[in-house]
């Protein structure tokens, strides 16, 4: 069945690349559910995220990739609606025309250690005595810059019906080391958007 709900990042008419940071982890969307791009209307884009100016940059990325159709949530939801009223933001996004939303949210931030030999050769690969295995190895664990840290950031995004008013699709992400606010988001959209393409979600 072919329903006009909204689209998370919709105008990547480019050749889809994959991205070497961002992977989907999972992904879940309405059976027989199908999005026509042709008829998206208005859609508001909510980033759930603690920092307001991380939250804005966010929100202002993700209205660029609709193309005129999306409406940034700190400008709308803040001012006109009380967010502990559910039945109060459902029915003013259902008279304000929206056709549905996109949330983004933060999960998880994890922290890793990755071991980085740094080229440096471990030869002989066999040791006659522990002394002599000992004096070759403990360089590499006592010298703080054999390790680096990385970042794995998990994000929820999520794809609502205002018309039926229910969730139709659902995703998480997971980022390492992403280079600021427009990379992550960015690296999102792309393999978010091949995700739905290649499971029917959406039809362009």
């Amino acid at each position: 069945m072919k329903t006009p709900f909204l689209l998370f990042f919709l105008i990547f008419n480019l050749s889809f690349f994959s991205c070497s940071t961002t992977k989907i982890t999972s992904s879940w969307k309405e059976p027989n559910k199908q999005v026509n791009l042709k008829n998206l209307n208005k859609v508001l884009v909510v980033a759930l995220l603690r920092n307001e100016t991380t939250r804005r940059k966010t929100e202002d990325l993700m209205v660029e990739y609709l193309n005129g159709s999306g409406v940034v949530s700190y400008n709308y939801l803040d001012y006109k609606i009380n967010t502990s009223n559910e039945n109060r933001i459902r029915d003013l996004i259902k008279k304000d025309g929206f056709d549905g939303v996109i949330t983004m949210r933060l999960l998880d931030v994890e922290k890793q250690e990755i071991f980085n030999p740094n080229n440096r050769a471990t030869y002989p690969n066999y040791y006659n005595t522990f002394g002599d295995y000992y004096q070759r190895s403990f360089p590499y664990y006592s010298n703080a810059d054999y390790f680096v840290q990385t970042k794995i950031y998990t994000v929820e995004t999520n794809v609502f019906s205002i018309i039926e008013d229910k969730i139709i699709w659902s995703g998480l992400t997971k980022t390492t080391n992403p280079a600021g606010v427009n990379k992550i988001t960015d690296e999102i959209a792309k393999v978010v958007y091949k995700k739905m393409i290649r499971e029917g979600f959406i039809k362009k």
